[in-house]
């Protein structure tokens, strides 16, 4: 005997599905109910529609409802709604016609280049999310969504803010990529920013010039290449020149084989460009080998949009701190080892500062994770209005 089949239509989706009894068994067992006692529930429902061969899923959650409520199962019946309700409140319909579920995490995420604090951010998308409950719209196109976000950017932070906004949306749908150059010298937060920069904006190649350097060791032995071999701030001291009582150079010997290092891993750093360069992806590339100058030489020959950075902790007694509590957590890195190289480390620090106020490259004080973070943000959208004002200009 040919069993009858029911096709469920999903509105939202544009497309049907037979009717899976397992997937109905599944939200029934979430609303209270025991498999066994699901799972007749719902060979009951689909007997009694087996003469409705096409039914959309909202026919079809009613159907449920009516069927549980008649049988008594009034709170079995109440969470099985809410359960509907809540994943069904509002849907964006995009542009190629795909369709998810209005997230107020999303699109809050999507306002921090703005440079917003995250109050604020949730106040604006708090406010969108009543707005469209209050249309009771099914499906929200997403332009309307930008447009009532920049709506909400202009009358609470001001037109430069929704501008920002506009631009960076513009920007992420171009296909164009974005290249951030995170510099600084050791305990200045680089790799905690740069992760936090790479969930916030959707980026999922980061590279550290460490792990360049790392790989670089096991190609070449120290004996070949001992400055590699050595932390930056130590550098000097597998120069085959130095000596400490005898150096007349016109750098510093800290300074000297810190440059030494830096244009050794410079050597990988063309590699991972040019490979992000073939493939036109974005990327997050820190480390405190990417000197001022290898960040203005970058900028101006990659064709996609490169924001420079350059970290510092102003405050010796916080960057002590720092250093303190990095040995602590990996291990690896020996406290008593940056101790006793701060000065060193200091020196670095300062000379890195002096080169980016020369190659006129962004210096930002990390002074805690949330302001560093909503400051580059806001470097990010300088720079992306450069390239908008650039490119606009370029055309006429």
């Amino acid at each position: 005997m040919k069993v009858s089949k029911i096709f469920i239509i999903d509105d939202r989706e544009d497309s049907q599905v037979p009717f899976l009894r397992g997937i109905l068994t599944r939200s029934l067992r979430n609303a209270g109910f025991s498999f066994e006692m699901a799972y007749q529930l719902v060979c009951e429902i689909r007997e009694d529609v087996i003469d409705k061969p096409n039914l959309t899923s909202d026919e079809l959650r009613s159907i449920v409802l009516e069927y549980l409520h008649e049988r008594g199962y009034d709170d079995e019946a109440r969470k099985y709604s809410d359960k509907v309700n809540k994943e069904n409140v509002v849907w964006v319909l995009s542009s190629d016609g795909a369709t998810v579920p209005f997230s107020k995490g999303r699109l809050a995420q999507s306002m921090d280049i703005c440079g917003l604090d995250r109050e604020t951010s949730y106040r604006i998308t708090a406010g969108i999310e009543q707005r469209l409950a209050l249309a009771g719209n099914k499906f929200t196109p997403s332009a309307d969504i930008v447009a009532y976000t920049a709506e909400a950017l202009t009358e609470s932070e001001g037109d430069t803010i929704a501008l920002r906004y506009r631009q960076w949306l513009n920007f992420s749908r171009s296909g164009r990529p974005l290249i951030l150059l995170i510099g600084g010298t050791t305990g200045s937060g680089k790799s905690t920013i740069s992760s936090e920069l790479a969930h916030r904006l959707n980026i999922v190649r980061t590279q550290s010039t460490d792990m360049l350097r790392e790989v670089m060791r096991r190609l070449l032995p120290s004996r070949l290449l001992p400055s590699l071999h050595v932390s930056s701030f130590a550098a000097f001291e597998a120069l085959p020149h130095w000596n400490s009582d005898d150096n007349t150079d016109s750098e510093p010997p800290v300074i000297q084989g810190y440059l030494s290092q830096a244009e050794q891993v410079g050597v990988g750093i063309e590699g991972v460009l040019s490979r992000v360069e073939n493939e036109q992806v974005s990327l997050i590339l820190e480390g405190i080998h990417i000197h001022p100058s290898v960040q203005q030489q970058i900028s101006a020959d990659s064709k996609a949009v490169v924001v420079p950075i350059i970290l510092a902790v102003l405050k010796k007694k916080k960057l002590r701190k720092r250093l303190i509590g990095r040995g602590q957590q990996v291990s690896s890195r020996k406290t008593e080892r940056y101790l006793e190289n701060f000065d060193h480390i200091w020196s670095l620090q300062s000379f890195l500062l002096s080169e980016a106020d020369r190659f006129n490259i962004p210096i930002i004080h990390n002074e805690s994770e949330e302001e560093t973070v909503r400051l580059v943000m806001q470097t990010i959208s300088e720079y992306l209005a450069r390239d908008s004002a650039s490119r606009v200009k370029t055309a006429t």
